[in-house]
């Protein structure tokens, strides 16, 4: 296979002939070549070939062709020769779902959607696409594109080379028609990443036999038994009790057990922290039921740590994490939580706030803080490789909540196969933002086998 960046223009001439200079013939191990089959995601056309004295790589498409194979734009894209297959792109596909919107379509992920088309546009052919802008009968989906000037453009364009799941709702990604959806993308070979929301307790049960990695999870339980809450509590003075499903800190309570004293639950109501104390624990598990129903079904007990602090506030980090160019996982970007006074969690919008993890450690730890901050990347590397070994399906991207122990041992909470990007709304992380997004597209280029020698 050869690869190499050329210029494609557009000519309106109505055969299907493809003018190649004679740089771009050479580049591609064409020279002499008289036909081609010419490529673009699933699509493919056969083309007669006609060299071109002009110097550069460059590369005339005809309306015969360009109409045919659907070829959204002119400009620099990559080329690839597949045995005398030559193949446009890569075609890159973004999954969401979409409002009424004409100028925020994607609602708030409208922001992010745009910020990936406007930089993956100078090295693919990117697109955003809801599952009703698919044709499964002709095996095309009527995409978003940007526009030069920043607006949305629609473009009927072929099944991509590969795709980027960012739908936001845990309803609609486990829904039986996104489950087909996802099943005729792979019958088709097209990779897919992410593959859908995680869910804690698989996470958990993913890494309880691997001793290197489970070493950094506290003990964890789903849907316990009230014995097994008590236990917990005895064990450990504290514990998070959680549904399994949830994000953004929703439905948490934090249980504590003070001897002597009794039982005390923290959670959060609406727009207020809430403590209550228990006499017994009975009283305690009657609140439990009252607003969580009697099985606790769809819940994880959680191992409590007391974690490092500042101003008596407990601190826990963000990890965002990448597939790079190469299919190596690495720390792209981290923001240090702080959680609220009173707050069960970390979440900003309960109340905590956010720094940088060079300020959080230096607080704590002074010159020792790069130390440890290098040992807590070098633990989510390794998480992030554990969960992709066992889990059966792509994955590119994984947001980490860590915990960081009075003794400094790390702990992960929680992983999250589409993570948040608030983090990077902080001033000093916006450049790990714009990293986070390159990433992304870089990945995309290593899955559809875009990339440049120089680049491996």
């Amino acid at each position: 296979m050869s690869l190499t960046h050329c210029n494609v223009h557009f000519s309106q001439q109505p055969d299907k002939v493809a003018y190649i200079s004679t740089a771009l013939l050479k580049s591609l191990k064409l020279s002499g070549a008289k036909s081609i089959r010419l490529r673009l995601g699933k699509d493919q056309i056969p083309a007669t070939v006609k060299p071109i004295q002009k110097a550069g790589r460059h590369l005339y498409l005809t309306s015969g062709l360009r109409n045919a194979i659907r070829v959204p734009k002119s400009g620099s894209i990559y080329l690839r020769n597949l045995d005398g297959d030559v193949q446009l792109g890569p075609l890159i596909g973004v999954l969401s779902d979409a409002t009424s919107s004409t100028t925020r379509p994607f609602g708030s992920r409208t922001g992010f959607i745009k910020q990936l088309l406007k930089e993956g546009s100078k090295k693919s052919y990117i697109f955003a696409f809801t599952p009703r802008d698919i044709n499964w009968q002709n095996d095309t989906i009527n995409g978003y594109f940007l526009s030069s000037s920043g607006e949305f453009t629609r473009k009927l364009v072929p099944l991509p080379d590969v795709i980027y799941n960012r739908l936001p709702s845990r309803r609609s990604d486990f829904s039986p028609a996104i489950n087909q959806l996802r099943e005729r993308f792979s019958r088709k070979r097209i990779p897919f990443f992410n593959w859908s929301f995680f869910n804690k307790s698989d996470i958990y049960h993913l890494l309880e036999n691997n001793p290197e990695v489970n070493r950094y999870v506290p003990e964890s339980y789903m849907n316990p038994s009230s014995e097994r809450i008590r236990g917990m509590l005895e064990r450990h003075q504290f514990a998070y009790y959680k549904p399994s499903s949830g994000s953004l800190g929703k439905g948490i309570y934090r249980l504590s057990y003070v001897p002597k004293q009794g039982y005390y639950v923290r959670y959060r109501k609406k727009n207020s922290n809430v403590l209550l104390r228990f006499a017994s624990f009975n009283s305690m598990l009657r609140m439990l039921h009252s607003n969580k129903g009697q099985t606790l079904k769809g819940y994880v007990i959680q191992q409590g740590i007391q974690l490092i602090e500042i101003d008596n506030c407990p601190i826990d980090f963000r990890f965002h994490m990448h597939k790079d160019g190469n299919n190596q996982w690495v720390v792209v970007g981290i923001g240090a939580k702080k959680a609220g006074r009173g707050s069960v969690t970390t979440h900003i919008k309960n109340g905590g706030s956010l720094m940088t993890p060079e300020q959080a450690l230096g607080r704590v730890f002074g010159d020792r803080a790069g130390e440890v901050l290098q040992r807590a990347k070098n633990v989510a590397v390794t998480l992030a490789e554990a969960i992709e070994y066992h889990h059966q399906h792509l994955l590119g991207e994984i947001g980490f909540d860590l915990g960081i122990d009075q003794d400094e041992k790390v702990w992960m909470f929680e992983a999250n196969s589409k993570p948040g990007r608030s983090i990077f709304q902080h001033p000093s992380l916006r450049a790990e933002g714009k990293a986070s997004v390159e990433h992304i597209l870089d990945h995309c280029l290593y899955l559809s086998k875009f990339r440049r020698k120089e680049e491996l």
